[in-house]
């Protein structure tokens, strides 16, 4: 990796004397960052606004990118044009309209990112750009907000808000009439590319170093940055990557466009366009200007209810398809990387939360009462069990086997397992999808589930350990320091780092892990908490077509 880190020692020397005498205090260096909340961008200036609770200084709702000719469904997005008055910006950006909780909310024209970094006077800081989750359907830029860590890893945070759903993803063949990207469906993909580039412009305003950018994401944001490591389009515009709970996931752009036309066939029989809905998906699949000007005709609400019960599935809302422009045609396999040292981050309980909230558990979680029915409880723990155990595979070690015969860059491998044990998590989700989250951020978006668990000393010491691990990536491609358990990069002899602690100290200890997805099926096979009928059925509906899923579904 090319060196990006700059001499502090030079940037001290550049206070010099200027007509014979030192700058005085009056005066700001040029080493230095000029903390102030009004910063001038390549497209006009902005202000943002201090935290001063938490240190930092923050501009929030910075748009990156604009819809082309004032229209930006289905297309890639645009340079900013200049603005003349200052931009504020100390409030949160729009989200894209999405459908969460039962109400369609945000706005169709949200590419806007926020930034937040350390209220102190250093510049050439690391930068970590963002991606959230919630399967690139929902979601918004300040699910993980940085304030609370931007100074613990000394760092330049963006989070960003890209197109989701239906919007962000559309595989139809009658939508192919602009560019070879445009035309690959894959529009986040593109939004996301465009924010790097508006990183790479403007972050050295902010103090941030363009050539030490790090992409991060977690869940579909993990998915994403893992697509990117293969997608042509983003060579060159990050030098390192995090994924937090996702591995590599694509879909087949054929099965999607057969997905997606089921989906708006509906639409189509209410608008009175076609009588049946089979009538209606086969037009759909046609690429004539009639169905181009339906579909974008339809409104934005409409289209954001759309395959809003994926549940991790591919099957119910395919996205990240190997289109062969922005995705390679054969995805991961033999994929030409763009090789950056890479770090994948997992929980031991990942699949828990899906578990709980699967349609056959849900009622019984929210209410309580599967944790008094022992049958129940029996169903439920054999799918959070070995879900998670396919899950966190997925995530990290299978991960790394797929890329290690092609990927020369480090790859570093975290198992959190803290809450597996716990008192308010020990008995329910365990290390659940999202655990590293409360490390970070307070108040924690899962305060409901965690209680005090993270209140505890040993778990402020395994946060504090975990946040310096990130901070040494973020600033040098390796996050191994001093007073630190090594962290090995991982290898074919599956070195790993495991991560929890007790209620008084962090146990953060290198281990392997070698286990596979065939060992775990054996244990799955020999499991007698339950019937091979009742274990066959959670297979065929609870555990079935999930991104993890595979070695499953392939027996049935």
């Amino acid at each position: 990796m090319q060196k990006v880190l700059k001499s502090t020692a030079i940037a001290t020397t550049i206070a010099i004397v200027l007509g014979g005498g030192l700058l005085t205090s009056s005066h700001v260096s040029a080493a230095q960052f000029n903390a102030k909340v009004t910063q001038k961008t390549v497209h006009g200036r902005i202000k943002g606004v201090k935290d001063t609770k938490n240190k930092v200084i923050q501009w929030l709702g910075i748009p990156y990118a604009q819809a082309p000719k004032g229209n930006l469904r289905w297309k890639a997005p645009k340079e900013m044009t200049d603005w003349d008055k200052t931009l504020d910006a100390t409030k949160a950006g729009a989200s894209f309209i999405q459908l969460s909780n039962g109400k369609v909310t945000g706005s169709e024209d949200a590419l806007n990112l926020d930034i937040v970094r350390p209220d102190n006077t250093k510049k050439d800081l690391p930068v970590m750009v963002y991606i959230h989750g919630g399967n690139n359907q929902t979601g918004t830029a300040q699910e993980i907000k940085g304030n609370t860590f931007a100074n613990d890893l000394n760092t330049v945070y963006v989070s960003v808000n890209y197109r989701l759903g239906a919007l962000g993803f559309n595989p139809l063949t009658a939508l192919k009439t602009g560019s070879t990207e445009e035309n690959s469906g894959d529009y986040s993909l593109l939004d996301i590319a465009a924010a790097l580039d508006w990183v790479k412009a403007n972050i050295e305003t902010f103090g941030g170093d363009k050539d030490n950018v790090t992409l991060a994401g977690f869940s579909a944001g993990g998915r994403d940055v893992m697509a990117s490591l293969i997608s042509p389009i983003f060579k060159g515009k990050y030098e390192k990557a995090i994924s937090f709970s996702e591995g590599m996931t694509l879909a087949d752009e054929t099965e999607s466009q057969d997905i997606f036309a089921s989906a708006i066939a509906p639409l189509v029989v209410e608008d009175g366009v076609k009588t049946t809905e089979e009538e209606a998906k086969s037009w759909l699949l046609t690429d004539g200007s009639d169905v181009h000007d339906y579909l974008y005709g339809l409104s934005a609400e409409r289209l954001a209810a759309l395959m809003g019960n994926a549940g991790i599935r591919m099957s119910v809302f395919p996205h990240l398809y190997k289109d062969g422009t922005v995705i390679p045609k054969d995805g991961f396999e033999g994929a030409t990387y763009n090789d950056v040292p890479l770090m994948l981050m997992t929980g031991t309980s990942e699949f828990s939360m899906f578990a709980a909230y699967d349609n056959r558990f849900i009622a019984d979680f929210s209410s309580g009462n599967l944790f008094k029915d022992k049958d129940k409880l029996a169903q439920f723990t054999y799918a959070k069990t070995y879900g998670s155990q396919l899950y966190r595979l997925s995530n990290t070690v299978d991960s790394a086997r797929q890329m290690a015969d092609s990927y020369q860059s480090p790859i570093y491998i975290g198992e959190i397992s803290y809450g597996d044990k716990t008192s308010s998590l020990g008995k329910t989700l365990g290390a659940f999808h999202g655990i590293f989250e409360p490390m970070l951020q307070k108040p924690s978006n899962y305060k409901a589930f965690i209680g005090k668990d993270f209140e505890t000393s040993g778990a402020k010491e395994m946060s504090a350990e975990v946040k310096t691990y990130l901070k040494n990536f973020l600033a040098k491609g390796n996050p191994n320091g001093r007073d630190l358990t090594k962290w090995q990069k991982w290898s074919d002899q599956s070195p790993v780092l495991s991560i929890t602690a007790s209620k008084k100290k962090a146990n953060i200890t290198a281990t392997t892990d070698t286990e596979t997805a065939a060992d775990i099926l054996a244990k799955m096979n020999a499991d007698k908490t339950l019937s091979d009928e009742v274990k066959s059925d959670l297979n065929q509906t609870v555990l079935n077509g999930r991104w993890f899923s595979k070695p499953i579904d392939a027996r049935q």
